[in-house]
C-alpha cells in the first residue's frame, strides 16, 4: 500500500524535472522525463497503461493512463496553464475503473508544478 513517502518521492521527481525543464514542453516530454526520474528513484513504472471500463461485465470504454507506479499509484500528467475540475474527475474515473486507491494529477504549468492527490472513496467499491 502507498505511503506518504512514496507520494513525496514522486512529487519530488516532478519538481526536479520542472527545475531542469521549465514550462512549454508537450505532456509527452514531461512523461518521458518522469519515467526516467522515477526509475532512477527505484520505482517500477509503466507508461500508457490501458484501462478498461466495464458495465455489467461488458466492456463499454477504453482509456489510457499516463503512468502507473509500483502497480499502485496512477499518475495523470498535464502541461497546461491551469488544471480544471474535469482533469480531477478524469483521474478519479481512472481510480474507480482500475480499483486503485491513489492517484496524483501533476500539471507542469507556466508558473509551477500543480499537484492534486486523489483517493478512491469507499463508496465506489
Amino acid at each position: 500500500m502507498e505511503n506518504s513517502t512514496t507520494t513525496q518521492k514522486i512529487i519530488g521527481c516532478a519538481f526536479k524535472i520542472y527545475k531542469k525543464m521549465g514550462f512549454d514542453f508537450l505532456e509527452s516530454v514531461y512523461e518521458k522525463c518522469l519515467l526516467i526520474e522515477l526509475s532512477k528513484a527505484g520505482f517500477h513504472v509503466e507508461s500508457q497503461v490501458p484501462i478498461t471500463v466495464y458495465y455489467d461485465y461488458e466492456i463499454v470504454e477504453y482509456f489510457v493512463s499516463d503512468i502507473l507506479v509500483e502497480d499502485e499509484i496512477i499518475i495523470e500528467l498535464k502541461s497546461i496553464l491551469k488544471l480544471l475540475k474535469i482533469h480531477e474527475i478524469q483521474l478519479v474515473n481512472y481510480l474507480v475503473a482500475t480499483r486503485k486507491d491513489i492517484g496524483i494529477l501533476l500539471n507542469f504549468s507556466q508558473d509551477k508544478v500543480e499537484i492534486k492527490r486523489k483517493i478512491r472513496r469507499l463508496s465506489y467499491l
